[in-house]
C-alpha cells in the first residue's frame, strides 16, 4: 500500500479497498431531517407491532440497540428513540450516487449491499499507487458530495481489508499492510474473523480456539473434519490467504455525475457554466472506458427535495462535452430551474457502447456461506 510490493512468484499484490457507509439509512434520515441529528433513530417497523430494526444510529447504538433487533426490544432499551419507516427508494439514490464516486477510480467494484462495496485499485484510473490515499480521497468526496461519513479499510485482499474498516468506526480509515498481516491475524479475537458467526466462535472457543493464532495450529484436515467444508476457508484465513477477485456483477448501465450545493441555487447564468463543467468531467470518465452514449438525463432537485428528471436519446453515439452540456441546458429549460431554487444538478449518459473494459463480468460465488 505504501511502495510497490510484489509476491514470492513476482505477481504485484492487490490493493484492495472495502468502504462501508456508517450507519448507512439512519444517517440518511439524520442528514434530511435536522431533527433527527444528535438523537437516538432507529430505522425499521413499528415497535407496537412486529417490527424489525434495520438500522440504528449511533446515539441509538449506545442503548445496546442493533440491526435485526425486534422493534419493542429497542423501544424498551431506549423509550426515548425516534423511530421512523425505511425509505429504500432514496437509500438506493444515494447508493447509486456513491457507486459513482467509486467508477471514478476503477471499474472493479463489487457492491455487497446499498451500504458496502470492495474497490480492487492495483490499477486504477487516476494512475494513483498508493491505495491509501485513494481510499482518503473516497471518503472525502463521499462526505462533500453526499453529506455521509464512511469508513475503510485498505489491505492486500477482501478478508483483511473488510475486517479492517471495521477497526475505527465511524469515519475511520485502517490499512493492514502485507508485512504487518501475520502478526495481526495472529492476534485478532476469533470473533472479529469475518466469516465466523456466534455458533461457530461458540464450538471454536469451546477446541480452545480463541484467536488467530490458536487457528493456525490447527491442521487443514482437522478443521474440516469439525467444521465442514468452511474448515477449509478457516484455515486459509487464519494464514492470511484469500485469493477471491473483485468481482462487479452488473453491467455499468450509465456514466453521471451529480452535486449536492451547500446554498440553494438559482442564477441560471452559473447553472450552464456549472452544467459545462459537468458535462466535461462526464466525457472524460467516458473516455478512459472508451465509452460512448446515446441517452442524455438531467437530474434536478428542488429546494424542497422533490426531484425531477428529463431524457433525450441522440440517433448517434457520443461522449463529446460540448454535446453533452448542449444537451443538458435544454433539458434544463424543461424543468422549473430558475423559477425555483435547486440543491442538486445531475447529468448522466446511459444508452451506453462499452468496451470490454466497461463489461462486467458474472458474480463471484463464494463456496462459503458464512463468509458472505
Amino acid at each position: 500500500m505504501h511502495k510497490s510490493l510484489t509476491s514470492k512468484n513476482d505477481s504485484p499484490v492487490r490493493k484492495i479497498i472495502h468502504v462501508d457507509m456508517d450507519a448507512f439509512y439512519a444517517s440518511v434520515e439524520q442528514r434530511d431531517h435536522p431533527e433527527y441529528r444528535n438523537k437516538p433513530l432507529v430505522v425499521g417497523g413499528s415497535p407496537q407491532g412486529r417490527g424489525v430494526v434495520a438500522a440504528a444510529s449511533y446515539e441509538a447504538r449506545k442503548f445496546g440497540i442493533h440491526s435485526a433487533m425486534p422493534a419493542s426490544r429497542a423501544v424498551k432499551l431506549c423509550p426515548n428513540a425516534i423511530f421512523v419507516k425505511p425509505r429504500f427508494d432514496v437509500y438506493r439514490e444515494v447508493s447509486q450516487q456513491i457507486r459513482e464516486i467509486f467508477f471514478d477510480y476503477t471499474d472493479l467494484v463489487e457492491p455487497l449491499s446499498l451500504d458496502e462495496a470492495y474497490l480492487d485499485v492495483t490499477e486504477n484510473f487516476k494512475n494513483n499507487p498508493s491505495a491509501t490515499l485513494i481510499a482518503r480521497e473516497i471518503k472525502k468526496r463521499v462526505k462533500a458530495e453526499t453529506g455521509l461519513t464512511a469508513s475503510a479499510g485498505v489491505a492486500s485482499n477482501k478478508f483483511l481489508a473488510k475486517i479492517a474498516s471495521d477497526l475505527d468506526k465511524p469515519d475511520g480509515l485502517s490499512v493492514i499492510t502485507p508485512e504487518e498481516a501475520k502478526e495481526f491475524i495472529e492476534k485478532l479475537p476469533i470473533g472479529d474473523f469475518y466469516g465466523v458467526g456466534k455458533a461457530t466462535q461458540k464450538k471454536m472457543t469451546s477446541y480452545g480456539i480463541k484467536t488467530g493464532a490458536d487457528l493456525k495450529k490447527w491442521d487443514e484436515v482437522d478443521l474440516v473434519k469439525q467444521f465442514g467444508k468452511s474448515g477449509h476457508h478457516y484455515y486459509r484465513i487464519a494464514r492470511g490467504i484469500d485469493n477471491r477477485q473483485v468481482k462487479p456483477n452488473r453491467i455499468r448501465k450509465s456514466i453521471g455525475k451529480e452535486r449536492t450545493f451547500s446554498d440553494d441555487i438559482s442564477d441560471l447564468e452559473w447553472i450552464g457554466n456549472f452544467l459545462e463543467e459537468l458535462s466535461v468531467k462526464i466525457s472524460d470518465s467516458m473516455k478512459k472506458l472508451d465509452a460512448t452514449g446515446k441517452t442524455i438525463t438531467l437530474k434536478a432537485r428542488y429546494k424542497n427535495f422533490e426531484t425531477v428528471t428529463r431524457s433525450s436519446t441522440l440517433h448517434h453515439f457520443t461522449n463529446d462535452p460540448d454535446e453533452i452540456a448542449k444537451i443538458a441546458k435544454m433539458l434544463l429549460k424543461e424543468t422549473e430551474t430558475g423559477a425555483r431554487e435547486v440543491r442538486l444538478l445531475g447529468i448522466s449518459v446511459s444508452s451506453l457502447n462499452l468496451t470490454e473494459g466497461g463489461v462486467i463480468g458474472e458474480q463471484l460465488e463464494i463456496p462459503f456461506r458464512e463468509v458472505l
